[in-house]
């Protein structure tokens, strides 16, 4: 592992950290291309997860909490859950 590796995912550890502390203003000030925060859902009787943009946009429906994070990563945003 080079330096600029070791940087990137510090600062990305940084980041994740930053998004579970921010409040909701906070969050929807970051901005929709920076963060995005999923939240589990029921739908006709099943229990889903929602993904929104930081400003409460819906942008994505999961079937569950590991591939909302993996939807969320590959589009190189910041995941955090809302409860």
């Amino acid at each position: 592992m080079n330096d600029d590796s070791r940087i990137s995912a510090s600062d990305e550890l940084a980041e994740q950290k930053r998004a579970r502390s921010m409040t909701g203003a906070e969050l929807r000030e970051w901005g929709m291309k920076e963060v995005a925060y999923f939240r589990t859902i029921t739908h006709e009787g099943a229990t889903l997860v929602a993904i929104h943009a930081a400003d409460g946009t819906p942008v994505g429906i999961a079937e569950d909490k590991d591939s909302a994070v993996d939807a969320i990563l590959e589009q190189d945003m910041v995941p955090t859950f809302l409860q």
